[in-house]
């Protein structure tokens, strides 16, 4: 019996080393910039840290239009009864007890100017969200492509360096023949061991990729990382219009939109300052107990007198020099906005006239160079130093192109930041 109670739990334990590799064999966030950019929005702490602070100034609008809490006030008057019995605290042996209610009213508009001035801070609040995660994805979209280089070159360079491993051998054959130098078997060894020096930079430059993405994604730094499969596809040149593109930039910039609120909040400020010109009002109402009887009433008004004009006249300046800060800060924004915008899409037409060079032009050539100086090293019609600057000539094309594409993405990257959505 006790064999046969063994069975199920080697079967539960046999299910579990057979489902182990299953999860184990799950991809890897990485190999698409979407993939990062939702981790990122559910897991980046300052992202988090921005929309509760957003949420924080949002419930502060209910209690700046609110009416302060009222006041109450107990005075307990001739505790002895004219120095007929002793102290006491007792309102019904007391000469008379006065209670006081009172509440405070602001003069008429400051309470809705004081909820406006609220709203609008919250609102710059959620384009401070909106810009922190503009910001966020921009860095996401930029080491993503980055990375997407890094890999590019590596494989590049390997290829590189299995060509430069035969075409050792090429040498060694002819030198072995009498036909070439020495010094070529040579120059071929000292480019492979270059190739490896750079997949030594190219590896280091990857981690260090890696720690800045998995930063942003609230990820250990050794955390792994898919190879990017590929980039995003450029927009079409006719959604790249530049005075459209302006359009949308200034109505949905989150930076400009939090700067626009920000100049609201200091038009109400300024009204706010305005209003304190005249007085706020107290009101109380005001029962006296005479023993166990309530046999008066009071009632009271209580005002502030704003004598101190000066101190106020300040105010109202420093209002108008907020508002005006706020306007001209905006207007500085706007233009560094416009310029970035007009500099991220001249760069990536740039960026998209290199890679068709590149591809139909340049690459198919040096391709063509490196075949015939291939040919004619092995007749020994062309020296080793020739094949080998016909062989960076490809290389270097194919590195151009990568790096082509990844400027590319990288003008796309600040485009969409300054739009704070994706084109």
């Amino acid at each position: 019996m006790r064999r046969f109670r063994l069975v199920p739990i080697f079967a539960v334990l046999l299910a579990v080393g057979l489902g182990a590799p299953v999860l184990a064999e799950e991809p890897a966030i990485g190999a698409s910039v979407n993939s990062l950019l939702d981790f990122a929005k559910t897991r980046n702490p300052e992202y988090a840290a921005m929309q509760a602070e957003a949420e924080a100034s949002g419930q502060r609008i209910t209690p700046a239009g609110a009416l302060p809490d009222p006041k109450f006030r107990a005075e307990l008057r001739d505790i002895t009864r004219m120095g007929e019995q002793n102290a006491t605290l007792s309102p019904s042996r007391v000469g008379s007890t006065k209670y006081l209610l009172m509440q405070d009213i602001p003069w008429f508009g400051k309470r809705d100017l004081k909820r406006e001035i609220a709203e609008f801070e919250a609102e710059g609040a959620k384009g401070r969200v909106m810009g922190t995660w503009a910001d966020i994805a921009g860095r996401i979209k930029v080491n993503h492509a980055q990375l997407y280089y890094l890999h590019g070159s590596e494989r590049l360079t390997r290829e590189i360096l299995d060509l430069m491993i035969r075409l050792e051998k090429i040498a060694q054959v002819r030198y072995a023949g009498g036909l070439a130098a020495q010094q070529d078997v040579i120059r071929a060894q000292v480019e492979q061991t270059t190739m490896r020096n750079e997949l030594i930079a190219l590896e280091t430059e990857r981690h260090h990729l890696h720690a800045r993405l998995n930063a942003l994604l609230a990820r250990p730094s050794r955390a792994p990382l898919a190879e990017p499969s590929q980039l995003r596809t450029l927009p079409a040149p006719a959604r790249l219009d530049y005075v459209a593109l302006e359009e949308r930039v200034r109505a949905r910039n989150p930076q400009l939109f939090a700067d626009e609120s920000r100049i609201r909040a200091a038009e109400k400020t300024r009204d706010l300052t305005y209003k304190n010109r005249y007085p706020d009002v107290t009101l109380g109402v005001s029962p006296i107990q005479y023993q166990n009887e309530v046999k008066e009433w009071e009632l009271m008004l209580e005002m502030n007198i704003p004598l101190q004009q000066s101190s106020r006249r300040a105010q109202e300046r420093e209002s108008e020099s907020m508002l005006n800060a706020a306007r001209a800060r905006k207007e500085a924004t706007a233009n560094q906005v416009v310029s970035d915008l007009a500099e991220s899409l001249a760069g990536i037409e740039a960026a998209r006239q290199t890679e068709n060079l590149l591809t139909n032009s340049l690459l198919p050539q040096a391709e063509l160079t490196f075949q015939a100086a291939l040919a004619g090293y092995e007749t020994g019609k062309v020296d080793f130093a020739t094949l080998l600057d016909a062989q960076r000539q490809i290389r270097q094309a194919r590195q151009n192109r990568i790096k082509a594409q990844v400027e590319a993405q990288m003008r796309l990257a600040e485009i969409e930041r300054l739009l704070g959505e994706d084109l």
